[in-house]
């Protein structure tokens, strides 16, 4: 069976792992200086690399080559072809162990965790413990977990990795080496994604690109699991058609064109837009969801206009530009359209007639200019 495309293509150095680039050094010269800390936690969005590098820690801590040569252990990066790199990377070490605490989250899980702790490793030097959505874990394994984390004996590594740090006891983040995972920019995934392309020879339009990159939501792997459902439904050649039929989005292009005909005060125009991506099956709660990120967009630009720096990471030259000569046409007005809409995004969520909540707040608006 073939690997996934976000497992195929997934970092095997540090220096492979995009938009996290303070984190990648701050591990690199450790792993440069052999001073890997005994226990890190690792916070942020998901499919920003949380997992990805805690494996990389796990090579790092146990390649054979690092130990043999004290001039490759300068690069801080493992080798990837010694028996404990590859069996890391086929996920079948016995010293590298991952737990899923959304499904493994008691007491008793951590009990038997700990007792896996005292063992030595099997072939590694290090026992690498990886445990994943560690904020699902309850209130007595975080306090039968805590000990372990004081006192861990020398061959023992933990990572903990979550999506939600608050959730985290301040007890366990003491005693952790902290790092911040941040999404990353649309440029970052889809140069990535335009890589897998080439190498997978796809066909794969700009529009239909971007489409993807921004339903990812800076999370690389939703890039790639996306990119791999449309190989399944489409075949190598991926048009923005089938892409919107897939994630229930429009393009750029059909939502731009919708906020001109509001911006313009163009009623009409605007209904019938609205019918037409209504018909085309669209989910209309996450088009409100889209327009509404538009229009704070342009909003922003209108009264800020150096905000366009920071939006260079967010969208591609050509949209940018069409934001910006959308901000010309924000009035005050447009303002109260933005509540508006937030408020008919609430109850669109919730009604059997989605459209409806929509299309009130578009006409109350519009039909007084």
């Amino acid at each position: 069976m073939p690997l996934a495309i976000y497992r195929k293509y997934r970092p095997t150095t540090f220096d492979d792992v995009i938009g996290q680039d303070l984190i990648v050094h701050i591990l690199q010269e450790a792993a440069k200086r052999g001073s890997l800390a005994h226990a890190y936690l690792f916070a942020g969005p998901r499919g920003t690399g949380k997992t990805t590098s805690a494996r990389l820690i796990a090579k790092v801590a146990n390649c054979k080559t690092r130990s043999t040569d004290p001039k490759f252990r300068t690069s801080g990066e493992p080798c990837n072809q010694c028996d404990e790199c590859r069996a890391i990377d086929d996920g079948r070490s016995l010293d590298v162990i991952e737990i899923d605490a959304a499904s493994n989250r008691g007491i008793d899980e951590i009990r038997n965790l700990k007792e896996s702790v005292r063992l030595s490793p099997t072939t590694a030097t290090h026992k690498v413990f990886i445990i994943d959505e560690a904020h699902m874990l309850t209130k007595e394994a975080f306090n039968a977990l805590l000990k372990t984390l004081e006192e861990p004996p020398s061959h023992a590594i933990f990572i903990l990795a979550t999506t939600e740090i608050e959730k985290i006891p301040v007890t366990i983040s003491s005693r952790t080496q902290q790092f911040y995972f941040k999404r990353v920019s649309l440029h970052s995934i889809v140069e990535k994604l335009n890589h897998i392309i080439k190498t997978e020879s796809l066909l794969v339009s700009h529009e239909a690109l971007d489409l993807i990159a921004a339903s990812a939501e800076g999370s690389f792997r939703d890039a790639e699991s996306l990119l791999d459902q449309l190989i399944s439904f489409s075949g190598k050649n991926i048009t923005l058609h089938d892409v919107e039929s897939m994630v229930g989005k429009v393009g750029f292009e059909k939502l731009s064109k919708f906020v001109g005909f509001i911006l313009e005060s163009k009623l009409e125009e605007t209904i019938e837009s609205l019918s037409s991506i209504a018909e085309g099956g669209y989910n209309l709660v996450q088009f409100t969801k889209d327009v509404l990120q538009y229009l704070r967009r342009v909003a922003v630009l209108k009264f800020n206009p150096k905000m366009s720096k920071l939006f260079e990471n967010e969208l591609v030259a050509d949209h940018l530009k069409q934001l910006i000569a959308h901000s010309t046409h924000f009035t005050d007005h447009h303002l109260k359209l933005i509540k508006q809409l937030i408020n008919a995004y609430s109850q669109m969520r919730y009604s059997q007639f989605p459209i409806i909540p929509l299309e009130v707040a578009l006409i109350e608006n519009l039909k007084k200019q």
